[in-house]
């Protein structure tokens, strides 16, 4: 049996409406809050600055060139008070994922297949600390990961994507995505194959 995962249906729909004009007004919008993390998708408009705020520990997705930042880059953020800006002649957008303070542990199993020790040329570390792991995973047309597990993450597609994932528990599921979707995974155990004819990309940030 084939299962499907699609971003909410109503959420898609609010966002296809208003993807443009989220685009020219230079706007947030909050993708996932739950009990660890805050994720915000933030369009800017050219030459926009946001007025600076105070941020929990972020990891920053850039889904465009900046000026300081190219597309597909990440950044990691101590919590402080900062501002973000485009100093291009474009619009441009990115995901801010940020920790929460306080927050509980995570749910979670010990991780033995680890993706990085086990594919290290598809799977690299961006960045790691006490809280977070970022790993970078690029997928090569008809590419098959092994089986491997991550616990609790954000996910953030670089790339149009289309994968078959077999998870731990036997069940397929078919995955197509989109440049800048973002879901949230509690623990999974899964082996990806990128069924695509095209070199696909993602973010995957991983809660300690």
């Amino acid at each position: 049996m084939i299962f499907r995962l699609f971003p909410n249906t109503y959420q898609a729909l609010a966002l296809a409406l208003l993807g443009p004009a989220l685009a020219c007004a230079g706007t947030a919008a909050t993708v996932i809050d739950n009990a660890w993390v805050h994720v915000t998708r933030l369009n800017l408009t050219p030459r926009e600055k946001t007025a600076s705020r105070s941020y929990a520990e972020s990891v920053v997705v850039y889904l465009s060139n900046n000026g300081a930042h190219r597309d597909g880059d990440t950044a990691h953020f101590a919590p402080g008070q900062r501002a973000e800006e485009n100093a291009t002649d474009h619009a441009v957008e990115e995901v801010i994922v940020e920790l929460k303070p306080g927050a509980p542990p995570v749910v979670t199993h010990p991780v033995k297949l680890d993706p990085v020790k086990l594919d290290p040329g598809h799977h690299m570390v961006d960045f790691e600390n006490n809280r977070v792991r970022v790993l970078r995973t690029t997928l090569v047309p008809h590419l098959k990961s092994p089986l491997h597990e991550h616990p609790p993450y954000v996910v953030v597609y670089l790339t149009e994507l289309h994968t078959t994932m077999a998870l731990g528990n036997g069940k397929q599921v078919d995955n197509p995505r989109h440049k800048g979707d973002v879901a949230w995974r509690d623990f999974m155990q899964h082996a990806t194959e990128n069924i695509g004819d095209k070199t696909a990309a993602e973010i995957q940030i991983e809660l300690k």
